[in-house]
């Protein structure tokens, strides 16, 4: 199972790099996801800024790639402007907001499965 980690870049070279991750662990990053993303590498290398990464499972070694990193100004906004619009879908007449329902739902079906207590010992 595939994690995201944060670390910084402390060496690149033609076969990969070594990033030093948060938990202070040494992992290598490919030469093919650096070839992908050289731009990002060398700037997290040159300014020693941490960066979000993709830890793989497997190996004596970790092994990262760079996360994906969404930069979309325009669909911020429009989510933004969703969730405004469905503020009023959370809380029905009564005030109570939807997860609350559910959990009392939940809670009141609980109790009709729930062990009696037996009194007379």
């Amino acid at each position: 199972m595939s994690e995201t980690v944060r670390g910084v870049v402390i060496n690149l070279n033609a076969f990969g790099a070594a990033v030093r991750l948060e938990s202070g662990e040494l992992a290598s990053a490919p030469a093919g996801d650096i070839e992908s993303h050289r731009r990002q590498y060398e700037s997290a290398f040159a300014h020693r800024k941490h960066v979000h990464f993709v830890r793989h499972p497997g190996g004596r070694h970790p092994m990262v790639t760079l996360a994906p990193q969404i930069d979309e100004p325009e669909l911020d906004e429009q989510l933004a402007e969703f969730f405004k619009s469905t503020e009023s879908w959370e809380s029905d007449a009564d005030g109570v907001s939807a997860h609350e329902r559910h959990f009392l739902h939940k809670k009141k079906r609980a109790a009709l499965f729930a062990p009696k207590q037996n009194d007379e010992r």
